[in-house]
């Protein structure tokens, strides 16, 4: 393939006047194919190989030219936007609502116009509601960060607050409070169970006002237990052998542990041991007399600052469960030498 360089034909260029320097690009300059000399030429960017062709008869008329078009692509079949340079990715839950911010300069010389003009963009940007959602979306995002939660649990609590703005399901109360709700069900949702106790200390609202708020996303969203749903809006209660992998892991106990105290509190729960007792009181008590029972050493002091219950409350638990240690503790265990019942003490004072 033969190079060459572009053919200039009727410039039409007037002479500049005196004194008046021109400058810029001569948009009266018509690029044609010298070969080919059509007054309408085909010519085609290549922008693959970076090539300027002549689309008639193949002379490349220009090389290394610069490619001008989005840094993105889209597959959509040219439907849609097509994504602009500038600009995160488009969040499916910011539907309907502008994504793109303008940040004005503080620096004025001191006259007080960037906060004017700061004042006007944010009016003239987004309404209030979108101001609230986007607030909420912040904290709920910062919030599970904090907790160390997956990025699945901020979204489905995202969805959550989103939908109870729009049907002002919680009109009136607190948005800390109404976040924490949201951040309590979607870890219900995701099978990661958090108590009230931890979304409060997390969230620093008070057990009612969380509590209120619970209740009225749980009717509105139809989450009460009995009611029927389906499995993207079920939300199971927090039982204790739920609670036990992050207590064992944060006491740093093996896995048997794990296995066995979950044994135990299935036990418990078939005989109707410690009924009534808070999820958090039963596997603070459960994982105290399993360590005891085999021999693990751990504190009522240690297992009381992981749990968050007072040391009185895994004591009375434990009483509980060895009253009935016969029907608790499986012969097998016995016999292959894990669990031995002499180890237990009447009344542990540890």
């Amino acid at each position: 393939m033969a190079y060459s360089q572009p053919f200039p034909l009727a410039q039409g260029k007037a002479p500049p006047l005196p004194h008046q320097p021109s400058y810029g690009p001569d948009l009266a300059v018509r690029l044609i194919c010298p070969d080919c000399r059509d007054p309408n030429p085909n010519i085609i960017e290549e922008f693959g190989s970076g090539d300027l062709v002549c689309g008639t008869c193949g002379l490349v008329l220009g090389d290394r030219i610069v490619d001008t078009r989005s840094e993105w692509r889209t597959f959509a079949n040219d439907e849609g936007d097509d994504p602009s340079r500038v600009g995160a990715a488009s969040d499916p839950l910011m539907e309907g609502i502008e994504q793109l911010d303008t940040v004005i300069s503080f620096r004025d010389g001191g006259s007080g116009i960037a906060r004017e003009l700061q004042r006007a963009a944010s009016r003239s940007q987004s309404s209030r509601s979108e101001r609230n959602i986007l607030t909420a979306f912040r904290d709920i995002s910062s919030w599970c960060d904090q907790f160390s939660l997956p990025k699945t649990i901020s979204d489905i609590a995202k969805q959550l607050y989103k939908r109870s703005d729009e049907e002002k399901l919680l009109r009136g109360k607190p948005l800390d409070a109404v976040i924490a709700a949201c951040i309590f069900i979607a870890c219900r949702q995701a099978h990661v169970p958090r108590t009230f106790r931890e979304i409060c200390t997390l969230t620093h609202v008070s057990k009612k006002v969380l509590g209120q708020c619970y209740k009225a996303l749980e009717q509105a969203f139809n989450l009460s237990p009995g009611a029927t749903h389906n499995s993207n809006s079920s939300s199971t209660p927090t039982g204790p052998e739920n609670l036990l992998v992050r207590y064992c892991n944060h006491l740093d106990l093996p896995a048997n542990v794990q296995s066995i105290c979950s044994d135990i509190i299935v036990a418990a729960r078939k005989h109707g041991i410690a009924d009534g007792r808070s999820p958090v009181s039963i596997a603070g008590g459960a994982i105290y007399f399993t360590c005891l029972l085999l021999g693990k050493t751990k504190s009522v002091r240690d297992i009381s600052a992981v749990a968050g219950v007072s040391e009185g409350t895994i004591k009375l638990v434990y009483r509980l469960y060895y009253a009935e240690r016969e029907k608790l503790v499986k012969q097998e265990w016995i016999d292959e030498g894990k669990a031995d019942l002499a180890r237990l003490p009447y009344d542990s004072t540890k």
